[in-house]
């Protein structure tokens, strides 16, 4: 009876899509709709009918008998209208929108051409209720269109509004199954039973790929198969140990959600099958914003641009809609969520860097709307947490260079690979040292020098009992490789001052001149020089590092230790292109926002002495006793002082007297010699 239903529904939604791209395929010809209104549906139902074309050639199978050549030109084919200079007249620019289509009609036009931007995903994978139901939407507002009178541009958005908040329990649905189920398919058979030595599997993702995601599965192709299993045991030992430090039983769980770049599939298949050893069958998925299995973006701009779609509908109904579909589904999906042991993540780094324009046009959050996505994304956590339980949770996150960075990027990846299996032991016994120092002290000052004005003291909480407690964690290479950092959530009262850097890229965006004013542990001002107006600048940090909360706390101290990844990105030329996750070892680092102990503050953690860290909350997060939508941010963005902006680094004792650790770029403490030797 249920197959027979399903294969009924299959029956419907095949139906319902050849009457929508029936009617589509008419649509160039007519001229019902006015000018200039009627130029775009006309160029949004070419790209429709090519997208047709391109579901037709797939099931033909033209992606195993075309050659690598013409698969490359068929990629290009759903993203040819945003790259380079194409963008400049495209509707998917809302710059382009608002000036060809005016202010009535443009930014809601825009966003539908993005929404079916999205059709490349849909067809490849075959889900056809996606596609159809944006098809649908689209004839909809083109009949709005053909009408006597032009629809107000409030009916238009509604129309929206109802597209977007009816699929709100089957998109929620997925984005579940997403991260926790095994069974969906597309994304792992790709990775497991391709030929990866013939490059034109990299088209069957239906992403869009470059030269970068090439170049990346070419060079692991000249690699031998010990050292592909070796890259992958890097990855999967330091999920694995992520819960031996945290004493956290990995048996208990049955999946891991694997998230990578297109071209990493030989170092992903091992990696595939060391955590099937050790009993967890991996989930892989495109996620969401289709970066947990990530090809190219095809124009960083048009991304940048789109950020904030959801101005255009988001309402407290819509939050509570999707509030109710979240709860739903994970009841629905308790016993896979129960079993998700958390992500395994492979990041990548080296593109030419990005620096967005803002854009008037572009769609932004009101007030209202940016404390709606907050109490979402606070809401949305907390249902999360109550079925994957942060004390049964982990993860791990590494990162390799892409072949953009350099034209020595063989060499640059090579170096990566070596910094990603330094000797784990060694930098825990030097850190140590640097923890023992750190347990004497109340604060923390750190002072920039030369061009870098940072002057801020870091408050550290009281250990009761310093013989089986303290402050920092000695962290190496187990959730985040590389080794090395020791960190603490600190105090809020009282840490005050500047955290100030001349250049630093946070989430693949670029800030120039980065100043971050704290009192008691607050942002209480901001400013970067990435625009020539004040204001433009205040926005940028606004969206991008406080995500549109009004002040945030700060929610880690660390001072990292890895001198080694450091002097190599000086030699090659890459600071600036090094993910937060090696860069964060390459000096002090500050983290803006939740702590590292989120959720999991009652948790207890301990470092390899046996002694219990005991900084995993402060001030902030401990309302969540009595409030958790006031307790967390739902950000963490770490940002680093370099060596050669560092003056100095102090601990500062009760009495008055000091213990330096750094001075002048350089380790000073007794025992903590070693990790200048790079510099020589």
């Amino acid at each position: 009876m249920k197959e027979r239903q399903e294969n009924g529904t299959q029956d419907l939604l095949r139906e319902r899509y050849e009457l929508a791209i029936e009617r589509i395929h008419q649509i160039p010809a007519e001229r019902s709709v006015p000018l200039p209104y009627r130029d775009f549906f006309t160029q949004m139902a070419q790209y429709l009918c090519k997208m047709d074309q391109i579901r037709t050639r797939i099931a033909e199978d033209c992606l195993k008998t075309a050659s690598e050549e013409e698969l490359s030109v068929f990629n290009r084919e759903p993203y040819e209208d945003v790259i380079g200079e194409r963008y400049e007249t495209s509707y998917g620019n809302p710059a382009f929108a608002v000036r060809a289509l005016g202010e009535t009609y443009g930014r809601s036009l825009c966003w539908l051409y993005r929404e079916l931007g999205n059709a490349a995903a849909w067809i490849y994978e075959d889900r056809l209720q996606e596609l159809t139901a944006a098809m649908e939407l689209y004839l909809e507002l083109y009949a709005m269109f053909e009408e006597e009178t032009l629809p107000s541009g409030q009916y238009v958005k509604e129309s929206i509004y109802w597209y977007v908040s009816d699929y709100a329990e089957e998109r929620q649905e997925y984005q579940v199954r997403e991260m926790v189920d095994p069974s969906l398919r597309f994304i792992k058979d790709i990775v497991m039973e391709s030929d990866l030595t013939d490059l034109r599997y990299l088209y069957r993702y239906g992403e869009y790929i470059t030269e970068n995601e090439k170049g990346t599965a070419r060079f692991l192709n000249t690699l031998d198969q010990e050292e592909i299993d070796a890259m992958a045991k890097t990855f999967t030992e330091g999920f694995r140990r992520g819960f031996l430090v945290a004493r956290k039983d990995l048996a208990k769980k049955k999946t891991v959600s694997i998230r990578f770049h297109i071209g990493f599939e030989r170092m992903i298949r091992a990696a595939v099958l060391q955590f099937r050893e050790m009993g967890l069958e991996p989930v892989l998925s495109r996620g969401a914003r289709r970066n947990w299995t990530a090809g190219a973006s095809a124009n960083k701009q048009y991304d940048y641009d789109h950020r904030n779609d959801e101005a255009l509908y988001l309402n407290e109904d819509l939050v509570k809609r999707r509030l109710r579909a979240m709860q739903v589904t994970y009841d629905a999906y308790k016993e896979l969520a129960d079993g998700y042991a958390g992500p395994a993540v492979v990041e990548t780094f080296g593109e030419v860097p990005f620096e967005p324009v803002n854009k008037k046009q572009a769609l932004h959050l009101n007030e209202r709307q940016q404390k709606l996505r907050v109490n979402y994304q606070n809401e949305a956590g907390q249902i999360v947490n109550r079925y994957i339980k942060e004390d049964e949770y982990s993860y791990t996150i590494i990162a390799y260079p892409m072949p953009e960075i350099d034209r020595r990027y063989e060499e640059i990846f090579r170096e990566i690979v070596k910094i990603n299996t330094l000797d784990y032991e060694k930098y825990q016994r030097i850190q140590q040292h640097l923890i023992d120092a750190l347990d004497e002290g109340v604060s923390v000052h750190i002072l920039g020098k030369g061009e870098n004005k940072t002057d801020l003291r870091v408050m550290l909480h009281s250990l009761q009992n310093p013989q089986k407690e303290t402050n920092f964690e000695n962290c190496v290479a187990d959730c985040n490789i590389p080794v090395g950092e020791v960190f603490t959530s600190p105090l809020l009262t009282g840490t005050t001052g500047v955290l100030h850097v001349t250049g630093v890229y946070l989430n693949q965006l670029y800030y120039r001149d980065l100043r971050l004013t704290l009192t008691d542990g607050m942002i209480t001002a901001y400013d970067c020089r990435n625009f020539e107006k004040e204001e433009d600048n205040h926005i940028y940090i606004e969206e991008n590092l406080l995500y549109h909360h009004k002040t945030l706390p700060i929610g880690e101290f660390a001072i990292g230790t890895n001198t080694t990844a450091y002097v190599m990105a000086e030699r090659y030329g890459i600071a600036g292109k090094l993910p937060i996750l090696i860069a964060e070892k390459m000096g002090p680092h500050f983290a803006m926002g939740d702590t590292c102990y989120a959720w999991a503050e009652d948790c207890p953690m301990y470092n390899p002495d046996g002694k219990e860290v005991i900084a995993r909350e402060n001030e902030v997060s401990a309302k969540r006793k009595e409030d958790p939508s006031k307790a967390y941010f739902g950000c963490h963005t770490d940002i680093t002082i370099p060596y050669r902006e560092l003056q100095s680094v102090t601990v500062e004792k009760a009495d008055g007297t000091i213990i330096p650790l750094i001075e002048q770029g350089r380790f000073v403490l007794p025992g903590t010699e070693e990790l200048n030797e790079p510099f020589a």
